[in-house]
């Protein structure tokens, strides 16, 4: 049971963060980038997304 919880809260997460990047001012190249990095490192991937890299993609990618 917990297990599945746990899936699904990452899930959540990571649907969130994938539509949160979309939302950002960065080409089509960059969103896909990023989202694909938040996607395949999967916990790992979405914390380092939700506490740091959130506020600095933009910077990244101009």
């Amino acid at each position: 049971m917990l297990k599945t919880n746990l899936y699904f809260i990452g899930l959540v997460l990571a649907i969130l963060a994938v539509i949160d990047i979309c939302k950002k001012p960065i080409s089509i190249v960059g969103k896909i980038i990023c989202s694909a990095i938040v996607l395949l490192t999967s916990w790992i991937g979405l914390l380092v997304y939700y506490l740091w890299a959130k506020d600095h993609i933009t910077e990244w990618f101009k």
